[in-house]
């Protein structure tokens, strides 16, 4: 089955789409050298090569996807564990509503660690903004990303959040193929995991039934994931002082690349996704207003996503120093504490800011690794 044509210029690619795009692909010089970063100048002949014979998304996900996440997963971490696939139904299409950390990484590495247990990829919500050459939007679209546009007028935007909403609902209730979606429009830089209620109301735009019956049709399946080390902690404590010191401040698509390629290259240790048992919508919700309905829902994912996190030792680490005391004494060792501490001053080091405020920024960093154990303390 295929999506009506009102949303070709959003969806995924289909089969026939991936050779001429491809081909596109491979016409741009930077692609041999990310590849040569990736797998080795040796490998990278051979693989490109392969690309230019695929012509499934199938194929594109199995040789190409598969083996360049693989060899950046053995490059830059030490693990990456998923849990909690037994709340998968492959019946059904799961709305996979995630915590989000890294701009690539969090749907890439659910997806092949979807893939090595034998479950079908998700299709991935991605924003146009992070689309800054062609041949980046042609290689997620083939990689089973449909676009978020991002750009626009107040009424525009609410026209695209519709059409979007759409096509969600199609995929997921008609075409029974599950979804990664962040909760939160962009990575929440402090981590503290909140879902924006706009993001459960753009969900909404497309249902022509009850709010709850509406919410239950997308079967909306929490995903926690963490990183042991955020590659991207530097940049986006950088982030916060540029916007503290500027309230004018706004990234460059430059800042993006960036950011995805510290993301990919960079170290990360341990790597935990978790699955969460799906959302239970409640009926009561029904008796609330809109917004009401919309926080409801909200709280309900933050609760499951903080619940499930899998947490490591420089989360409590962090969460102690940050208030100076030792409520989380008992999950690390003073040897940890003076690991995390210096891989901190070094990462506080690579911050390129004339004015440079360490005391700031060396919070801001305590605070992306603390908030995950502050917010899972809060539920226990």
């Amino acid at each position: 089955m295929r999506v009506p044509s009102q949303y070709d210029d959003i969806r995924r690619y289909y089969d026939e789409e991936v050779n001429p795009a491809l081909a596109e692909i491979l016409a741009q010089t930077q692609i041999n050298n990310i590849l040569a970063t990736v797998l080795g100048a040796d490998n990278a002949e051979y693989f490109l090569r392969t690309l230019a014979h695929i012509n499934s998304v199938d194929d594109f996900q199995r040789e190409v996807i598969v083996v360049l996440l693989t060899a950046i997963e053995h490059k830059t971490c030490t693990e990456v564990r998923l849990y909690g696939t037994e709340y998968i139904d492959k019946s059904k299409g799961h709305l996979f509503m995630s915590n989000h950390r890294d701009i690539v990484l969090d749907s890439a590495f659910l997806n092949i660690h979807l893939f090595y247990k034998g479950f079908k990829t998700t299709q991935i919500a991605i924003g146009n903004n992070l689309l800054i050459y062609p041949w980046i939007e042609h290689a997620v679209r083939i990689n089973k990303s449909f676009v978020v546009r991002r750009d626009g007028s107040i009424k525009e935007q609410l026209l695209i959040s519709k059409k979007m909403s759409e096509y969600m609902r199609i995929v997921l209730s008609e075409k029974k193929e599950s979804i990664w979606l962040a909760q939160r429009e962009g990575r929440a830089k402090d981590s503290n995991d909140l879902t924006q209620p706009s993001v459960i109301k753009m969900l909404n735009m497309s249902g022509r039934n009850s709010f709850v019956e509406n919410m239950r049709e997308l079967n909306i399946t929490p995903v926690s994931i963490n990183y042991e080390y955020d590659p991207c902690d530097f940049l986006k404590a950088k982030e916060f002082q540029q916007k503290r010191d500027d309230a004018n401040f706004k990234k460059s698509p430059g800042d993006d690349i960036k950011s995805m390629q510290t993301g990919i290259m960079g170290r990360k240790g341990l790597v935990s996704l978790v699955i969460g048992e799906p959302i239970n919508i409640n009926e009561a919700w029904n008796e609330l207003k809109k917004n009401e309905q919309a926080e409801a829902l909200s709280k309900a994912l933050d609760t499951c996503i903080h619940r499930n996190y899998r947490l490591f030792e420089n989360n409590y680490i962090a969460a102690d120093l940050l208030s100076g005391g030792k409520d989380f004494s008992g999950h690390y060792s003073a040897s940890e504490v003076a690991t995390f501490v210096r891989y901190i001053e070094n990462q506080l080091l690579k911050i390129d800011l004339p004015n440079r405020d360490e005391m700031f920024l060396r919070r801001k960093m305590y605070e992306m690794y603390a908030n995950p154990a502050i917010n899972q303390s809060k539920l226990l």
